[in-house]
């Protein structure tokens, strides 16, 4: 897991830092999308050759950290992710890390502790996800899915897309 400002353990890179051990960024392989709300967790899920993301599931938060955590691990482990992606909320404007984003680093660093723990480990990672539920939501709408009905779903369409930008964002391996 490499450093970042604020010793969260987890840097808020945008192009796959805040990378922990059991993670090869050029590897192929699944990578579980995450997308951390305040009531639901988006989960989304790559190819086996993480090339395309799609929406997995959307979790409920339970109030307890360590029982949403182990969900998200059980997914990542049942789906046979070696890397968890968690979107961070950076700033619109500035770009940077404000409260929410500090907020999910400091979730983001537990979660990835618990990770590490796991035999084999799973590498977790941030990435930005300005913007993408903006995105999810006007997906939703143009392929006329109605709006109380979006609700049940945005979430983990909003995963997929900060995983999709994620995965475009890594450098392919050419073997």
């Amino acid at each position: 897991m490499t450093a970042s400002a604020g010793g969260s353990g987890v840097s808020p890179g945008t192009g796959g830092s805040g990378v922990s051990p059991g993670s090869e960024p050029g590897r192929p392989g699944r990578v579980l999308g995450v997308d951390l709300g305040s009531r639901r967790i988006g989960l989304a899920l790559s190819d086996p050759l993480g090339i395309l993301a799609g929406p997995l599931a959307v979790l409920l938060r339970t109030g307890d950290r360590a029982a949403d955590h182990a969900a998200i691990l059980r997914a990542a482990v049942e789906n046979e992710a070696a890397m968890v992606v968690v979107g961070l909320p950076l700033s619109l404007s500035t770009g940077r890390p404000g409260p929410a984003a500090e907020a999910t680093l400091a979730e983001v660093t537990e979660l990835a502790g618990r990770a590490a723990a796991l035999d084999p480990p799973v590498g977790v990672a941030t990435h930005d996800e300005r913007l993408t539920t903006v995105t999810a939501q006007r997906s939703l709408a143009t392929g006329g899915v109605r709006a109380r009905d979006r609700r049940a779903v945005v979430d983990k369409v909003a995963a997929a897309v900060m995983l999709q930008s994620w995965l475009d964002g890594r450098p392919r391996s050419h073997s």
